[in-house]
């Protein structure tokens, strides 16, 4: 068992990320994803120190990769209004989280165990989503779309106001006939707050 190719962090997180997808979080071992790089898995602990640790660091790239950049995009478009924006971050994040939880349950489901288990990681993802967040309200209080808060506190706010529709805690409540509305209520009062 033997990769003479020089082993990177990247190779072992899309390993540990194609294993997890085959086996589940609960099933993988990082015997299995040493196996499926070639090396042996005291190999791995020279780049990770633990199961747990090579868990988080695959659930930090795939936040990035799939929650944090696409929303980034949406916080950083100029022009337009703050208010649709705002709408359309938290929409994106629903909808990706919705469509993930269905489609990629795997990945989904050790991200919500990982969220019970890494919570200075999860926190860190949080408060930069919350930043997005308080980019959109600064500039809609700039427009007169929204009245002067502090963005930061209200962006916060309104993260947890809305977290039924995007915590994994509550994945199973995604798919119940009032969600939707649900969400359409929650919003309106939530801008009828700030406008």
């Amino acid at each position: 068992m033997s990769n003479d190719l020089p082993l990177t962090k990247e190779a072992i997180l899309d390993a540990a990320e194609q294993v997890l997808r085959r086996y589940g979080p609960d099933k993988t071992s990082v015997v299995d994803v040493a196996r499926a790089l070639q090396v042996s898995h005291g190999t791995l602990y020279r780049h990770f120190a633990s199961k747990a640790s090579l868990r988080e660091a695959v659930t930090e790239r795939w936040l990035h990769k799939i929650i944090l950049d696409p929303l980034e995009a949406i916080a950083v478009q100029s022009g337009g209004s703050a208010r649709e924006r705002l709408r359309t971050w938290f929409e994106t994040l629903i909808q990706t989280k919705k469509t993930y939880a269905i489609n990629d349950s795997e990945m989904f489901a050790m991200y919500a165990a990982v969220t019970l288990d890494a919570v200075e990681m999860i926190n860190t993802h949080v408060n930069q989503l919350i930043d997005q967040i308080a980019r959109i309200i600064e500039e809609g209080m700039k427009s007169k779309e929204f009245r002067t808060t502090e963005p930061k506190v209200t962006a916060r706010a309104i993260f947890i106001a809305t977290s039924r529709f995007h915590h994994p805690a509550h994945a199973k409540e995604w798919s119940a006939d009032t969600i939707e509305q649900d969400f359409a209520s929650v919003w309106d009062l939530l801008l009828f707050g700030i406008s």
